[in-house]
């Protein structure tokens, strides 16, 4: 008998905009001498439940990329049965077998030996399967968790084999709609290699595309689609990030030698990464410093007092020069989202000496500065807001004073209510130059999406 315990992922609130699982109120039904907890049932074509001669729908694959991504659906599983982890995904989730070894391939599939602690929203069902499977007594009869602590056990790592087995506790996380990343399939990549060294290579990263990958999906990534261009055996790694919406200059290592040299360099500051910023405003040149909230989750808020705890982001601006809007044609065909900028007529391209390299750093700082990057759909309407009414951003140097700690949370969250989604695909923002070493290597990126022929 396989157990499993569901939860579906629900979408960020933008009261606080933290991550959570939603864990419905299930009905149990007997499958297959299984006892299911069942999720409501989701309209995708490449996923419904279970139904033709063969026992499954007809399955187009997930690869290329389909047009139905489906909403975020996240199950969990606990397996009390040994097997093969593909075959109990399959028949507990009614998932043609392909679709599973997709998912696999993807990355998009997770275990852990004993299964972690369930959300505060976990059903009595899905807490009694937890005390079930991490009982003292049941756990004492597992030698793989012999000589690991109790959190060492519940640590997921990816299934990476279709033919994988799992025994009785195994914890299973399933991404059945991983995030999709469409432009992989459309680029030139051999034509986007800067550079070919024994040691690394250098990327003109596209826009709309990831460097090395999601939680969910590994495979539409720059690291694969770029080992593929080059024919290489062994997969490139990743070195540093730049935002899937940005484009430009991306180091990958060939070796995990040197990924460890290049991210020393990093930390040692010297790497030198300079920016292409197309922004809606024009920027003073100097530099630019803020603040930054400790807390991994977008938006990245910023304050321009210094706050103790928060991270010093600074920038340089070298230059700032105005330059024609991007034509609606142009537009249209990165993909960049009208984001309600009130003038159109011109933008204004920077160039910019990023000194810290924070998350969204960028886009956040020009935002604050009531500048936003074009076409960035998450900081742009939090900039409009501010600049319509100052005293809606409580990070102000002239920010009003609040009466009590429950005034400022709910400023905070209706700052946080501002900021709209991530973009899609592209922003104006290219990595334009990357160097290292005091420039004895150096490299540049192509022409900026703007500067290019509609």
């Amino acid at each position: 008998m396989t157990y499993t315990y569901v939860a579906i992922r629900r979408s960020l609130t933008k009261e606080r905009r933290r991550k959570k699982w939603a864990c419905l109120a299930f009905t149990s039904s007997s499958k297959n001498g299984k006892i299911v907890f069942e999720t409501p049932s989701f309209p995708i074509d490449t996923t419904p439940s279970a139904s033709s001669v063969n026992g499954y729908p007809e399955y187009h694959r997930l690869f290329p990329c389909s047009s139905n991504g489906g909403p975020p659906r996240i199950e969990h599983l606990v397996v009390s049965e040994g097997g093969i982890a593909s075959e109990y995904i399959s028949k507990a989730l009614d998932l043609p077998p392909l679709y599973v070894a997709d998912l696999i391939q993807f990355g998009a599939v997770y275990y852990a030996l004993v299964c972690p602690e369930p959300p505060p929203t976990a059903t009595p069902e899905q807490l009694r399967l937890y005390n079930q499977f991490t009982a003292p007594e049941f756990l004492k009869k597992r030698s793989s968790i012999k000589g690991k602590t109790f959190r060492e056990a519940q640590k997921t790592f990816r299934i990476t084999h279709v033919d994988e087995y799992v025994e009785p506790g195994t914890y299973l996380r399933v991404h059945v709609h991983p995030k999709r990343f469409p432009r992989c399939y459309e680029i030139d990549w051999r034509s986007r290699i800067i550079a070919v060294t024994d040691s690394y290579v250098v990327l003109d990263k596209p826009a709309g595309t990831s460097v090395g990958g999601t939680s969910d999906n590994i495979e539409e990534s720059c690291v694969t689609f770029a080992t593929r261009a080059l024919g290489l055996t062994e997969s490139l790694k990743t070195t540093h990030q730049i935002d899937n919406c940005s484009e430009g200059c991306v180091v990958l290592a060939r070796t995990k030698e040197y990924s460890s040299i290049f991210h020393g360099k990093i930390r040692e500051r010297k790497v030198k990464k300079l920016y292409l910023a197309l922004a809606a405003a024009p920027i003073p040149v100097g530099v630019i410093t803020h603040y930054m909230r400790p807390v991994n989750l977008a938006p990245r808020l910023i304050s321009e007092d210094h706050m103790k705890g928060w991270h010093l982001c600074q920038l340089e601006v070298l230059d700032c020069k105005e330059v024609p809007w991007p034509n609606c044609v142009l537009e249209e065909s990165f993909g960049i989202e009208d984001c309600a900028w009130p003038v159109k007529s011109s933008a204004y391209e920077c160039t910019i000496n990023l000194l810290t390299g924070r998350t969204h750093q960028i886009r956040a700082q020009l935002a604050a500065c009531g500048a936003p990057i074009v076409g960035d759909s998450m900081y742009m309407p939090a900039s409009i807001a501010e600049i319509a009414n100052p005293s809606v951003n409580p990070f102000r140097r002239w920010k009003k004073p609040y009466d009590n700690g429950d005034d400022r949370v709910i400023a905070i969250e209706n700052w946080i209510a501002q900021h709209g989604k991530e973009p899609s695909i592209a922003i104006g923002l290219q990595a334009c130059q990357i160097s290292w070493d005091d420039e004895e290597h150096i490299y540049k990126a192509g022409s900026p999406w703007w500067r290019k022929a509609s």
